[in-house]
């Protein structure tokens, strides 16, 4: 008790950062349409969810989530017919960091795609939990 007392100012920092590291790991990162590198796992087991890579060409060859399509977000737009019979199908965009992936989720709602998902973290989270990548271009 008499350490509290002595080191009260310290006490109370300990307590405040403590609370805000909590509420921080309870909250979802990013927004309401972010998964983690798990729940897009789940989400293509149980959904048969399509994975969009928004990267350019050389970093999807340099790395790639297995069965995903290559889809340059800054031509999405001109290409977003190819993805038209996908509609309603759940989809995970993913880029390097999730930044650009995040931009390309917005530009398919707009469009009408009404499950769009993106990769928090995009391939640095997939690569730091250990789950597999593939390189090359699909066949």
């Amino acid at each position: 008790m008499e350490f509290i007392q002595q080191n009260i100012y310290l006490v109370i920092i300990a307590i405040i950062s403590g609370t805000m590291v909590a509420v921080m790991s309870f909250r979802r990162p990013g927004d309401s349409n972010s998964l983690t590198p798990t729940q897009a796992t789940m989400l293509i087991n149980r959904e048969n969810a399509q994975i969009i890579d928004v990267r350019e060409p050389d970093e999807y060859v340099a790395g790639h989530l297995p069965e995903s399509r290559n889809f340059p977000a800054g031509r999405l737009q001109e290409r977003a017919g190819e993805l038209d019979k996908l509609k309603d199908t759940p989809l995970i965009l993913i880029c390097q960091s999730g930044a650009r992936s995040s931009g390309a989720c917005k530009q398919l709602a707009k469009l009408g795609f009404t499950k769009v998902h993106n990769l928090d973290g995009g391939i640095n989270a997939w690569r730091a939990v250990g789950l597999p990548l593939k390189k090359g271009t699909k066949k």
